[in-house]
């Protein structure tokens, strides 16, 4: 059977299959036909038709001149969609089931995978409206843990999360508002993503709150999870709540990792949990993390307006021509929390927002000191039995480490971490500011990679491999060589503006290097040199876009910024010196770097404010 073969694979796994002629994209056909139309993570699946037309559409757009993985970077690869989330010739029903006008339209998200050549398989169950965290409040049916199916899965995300979870599609999207894409992941082993507000169109969403939803991402893997989030990353005109990326965010964390986590933590007197918790700490202080306590109450005053202040007027508006409609269609839960949004008035909503704003300002200026806080995925887990007798209470407990995410326009990253002793997963969460998305992504690999478990429910082991250092499209990699290596005077002109240290690596065997005359600090010049060149050391950092050009504009001459070649074939921007600044200066290739020549020759590096 295809869907034995192909279990739990991974991004690259279908890619080399694919490289390797080992499956032929026209087996996906196979693939739905073999999915059980009884498993309630499912409210629709492709048909033969509609999985042909997907990839016809891709061999019609076919370059003939270019590699099918290089026009298609996702080719053939299946993934699946939550139901509130718009793709042609299939109905989104927001688990609503008097939706039933199948989209005209691809979502732009949706649109931007297909165009890499991903096709969707299916769509997924939901807590309706995206309205809950549990996962069992849909008509279609509950969606059941992938590890124990009297618990719950974790919402609204919950379809999504469990198809991942056990091996059937490498990635999906989901969403989440309030940690629809977060407490699923936790309760299913797996990744989940939640980008920067506007980081990914919601164009072709169907709203639950529209100034704060975001469309996720789940996945096996953090190498997985990231390598979709920027193909998916693209402002979008259509989605007046996308933004452009800033290019002002560090491409890492810090060298010396700071996590911030709260002082008191509430697990709902589930011991099992809080185990958990702890050993995860203790795990990340073996990764020379330094955990330190702060007060948590004003991400706790933050995370309790989403729900029990005005706020819950904005779902209400994203849900009111249903509202007028038939009542019986509704989940009675659902309907319950979404019409307490008509007791505020416009000034409860403008206070409300005054709050969030003040709470907001005061969480950001915590985490400045922070490289990310780190929370539980969720304090607890309940059985579906238990979440049927009390609906809401118990539903907000799962939120109190995820609701303020999106009010604060923070970012998150929710983390495999580890089993309790009853066999369920537990996850951890990494949160930090808007736009760090890719630091967080760079730990998570990191993470990951030490920890070791298995792949969601599969029981299959991650493919231990190298974190990656490929430059991303909002960072500069620039090589440096004498004053701004790590610990010389000039280092500081980096660090305060985010860039972070990637490599150390040597040049091509094509450069000298030379100790200028009257520099202060002293600086070396680095000139391309095809005859006597020698590889030298030099480090490489990662600088934001938006920060390059200063960085740029304190550099003096003799020196500028140019295209430096490494010793693996890579070109990087960095330092390189005008021919008339070596006049007279010092040969000192011999010793293979500056660090070196500094060393012998204890020369004085007063610190300044000069260039390189």
């Amino acid at each position: 059977m295809f869907l034995e073969k192909i279990y739990a694979w991974t991004i690259q796994d279908w890619q080399q299959a694919y490289e390797n002629n080992d499956i032929a994209i026209e087996q996906l056909i196979d693939l739905v036909k073999e999915i059980d139309l009884e498993d309630t993570a499912w409210i629709s699946i492709a048909s033969v038709a509609q999985i042909q037309q997907q990839i016809d559409l891709l061999h019609a757009n076919l370059k003939q001149s270019q590699h099918i993985q290089q026009q298609y970077p996702l080719y053939g690869i299946p993934f699946a969609v939550k139901d509130n989330i718009d793709v042609k010739g299939f109905i989104s029903t927001a688990a609503y089931k008097c939706l039933s006008e199948p989209a005209k339209q691809d979502a732009t998200l949706v649109q931007r995978l297909k165009q890499a050549g991903a096709i969707v398989i299916g769509k997924t169950n939901l807590d309706q409206f995206a309205t809950g965290l549990v996962g069992t409040r849909s008509p279609y049916g509950a969606v059941r843990n992938s590890f124990n199916s009297a618990f719950i899965s974790g919402g609204s995300s919950a379809g999504s999360a469990s198809v991942v979870a056990r091996g059937i599609v490498p990635f999906s999207l989901g969403t989440d508002t309030a940690g629809s894409g977060r407490v699923p992941a936790g309760f299913n082993n797996i990744v989940g993503l939640k980008p920067t507000r506007g980081r990914f169109s919601n164009y072709g969403l169907i709203p639950a709150c529209k100034s704060l939803d975001c469309i996720s991402i789940f996945a096996l893997t953090v190498t997985d999870a990231e390598y979709i989030a920027n193909i998916a990353e693209k402002y979008d005109e259509k989605d007046s709540y996308s933004r452009k990326n800033p290019h002002t965010a560090p491409a890492r964390f810090s060298s010396q990792l700071k996590f911030a986590v709260p002082s008191v933590l509430n697990f709902f007197n589930d011991q099992q949990s809080e185990d958990a918790f702890n050993q995860a700490i203790k795990q990340l202080q073996e990764l020379s993390v330094t955990i330190t306590e702060i007060d948590f109450k004003p991400f706790e005053m933050l995370a309790s307006q989403l729900y029990q202040s005005a706020w819950v007027a904005e779902r209400t508006a994203a849900t009111e021509t249903y509202l007028k409609q038939d009542l019986q269609a509704w989940d009675p839960t659902v309907l319950e929390i979404i019409q307490q949004g008509y007791q505020y008035s416009a000034i409860d909503a403008y206070n409300a927002e005054y709050l969030k704003q003040n709470l907001s300002r005061e969480i950001q200026q915590i985490l400045v000191n922070f490289d990310a806080l780190l929370v539980p995925t969720a304090p607890t887990i309940h059985r579906i039995e238990e979440i049927e007798a009390n609906p809401i209470q118990l539903n907000a407990q799962l939120g109190i480490y995820t609701n303020f995410t999106n009010l604060a326009d923070l970012s998150a990253l929710a983390l495999p971490a580890g089993f309790r002793t009853d066999g369920l997963p537990f996850g951890i969460t990494l949160i930090a500011p808007a736009w760090h998305d890719g630091a967080l992504a760079h730990f998570g690999q990191l993470w990951q990679n030490f920890i070791d478990l298995p792949l969601g429910a599969t029981h299959k082991k991650i493919p231990l491999s190298p974190v990656q250092s490929y430059p991303s499209k909002h960072h500069i990699r620039v090589a440096v060589v004498g004053a701004h290596l790590t610990g010389m005077p000039l280092n500081f002109q980096l660090c305060t503006r985010q860039a972070v240290l990637i490599e150390t690596t040597k040049t091509a065997a094509k450069y000298s290097l030379y100790a200028l005359n009257g520099t202060q600090p002293a600086k070396p010049g680095l000139a391309r040199d095809e005859i006597h060149g020698q590889a030298i050391i030099v480090e490489l950092w990662d600088i934001p876009t938006a920060r390059f050009g200063e960085f740029v504009a304190e550099i003096p001459p003799p020196l500028g910024m140019g295209n430096i070649e490494l010793q693996d074939g890579r070109w990087v921007k960095g330092f390189i010196c005008e021919p008339y600044g070596l006049e007279n200066a010092e040969n000192i290739s011999q010793f293979g770097g500056w660090r070196a020549y500094i060393q012998q020759s204890n020369t004085p590096t007063l610190a300044t404010n000069t260039g390189e």
